[in-house]
């Protein structure tokens, strides 16, 4: 019985997550599965993986083979490296503690490198917004300078009305008094 490591999607359509499960290479893909050790969810960002680093090791140590998807996710989580670094320790290239020392070195410089990439998407978010609010300012106060142009028109245009009305009235008043004093 070959074993796979491979992805069981799940979730609706157009917005799927994964399992990650072990299964006979035989098997359907959303079908009978060995064992889960983990899930993958691309949807946020960066990607959401959530692994059993130990089942998936001993698993990859007893020969089962990811796909390409899969190689990717445990080459992310270290399950590679640290099958790597074993390896090693088998051939008597180093001991124990120099594979654990070397493999806490590079979890390290992965985590400081995702954090680094989720500070700068937020960092990107932020200026994003701060850009839509300078650009919705500049055109609210475009808005509120036609407001006031149009207020200003239409005051103007009242005032010039009704001097209008009491204009013809004052240059009424003296016509019927001339036409009285005749």
């Amino acid at each position: 019985m070959p074993a796979k490591i491979r992805l069981q999607r799940h979730g609706r359509k157009g917005y799927a997550y994964y399992h990650i499960v072990i299964a006979d290479s035989r098997a359907p893909r959303d079908g009978k599965f060995i064992e889960r050790i983990g899930s993958y969810n691309p949807n946020t960002n960066p990607a959401t993986i959530d692994l059993k680093f130990e089942r998936a090791l001993y698993w990859m140590q007893v020969g089962a083979q990811p796909t390409d998807t899969t190689r990717n996710i445990l080459s992310a989580e270290g399950v590679l490296m640290m099958k790597h670094l074993l390896e090693g320790v088998k051939k008597g290239a180093f001991d124990t503690a120099e594979a654990d020392k070397r493999f806490e070195a590079w979890k390290a410089a992965k985590v400081a490198n995702v954090n680094k990439t989720k500070e700068q998407i937020a960092a990107e978010k932020q200026a994003a917004a701060k850009t839509r609010l300078a650009a919705e300012a500049e055109v609210n106060k475009a808005k509120a300078a036609e407001l006031a142009k149009k207020k200003a028109e239409a005051v103007a245009a009242a005032a010039e009305a009704e001097a209008a009305a009491n204009a013809p009235a004052e240059t009424e008043a003296p016509a019927a008094e001339e036409a009285a004093a005749e």
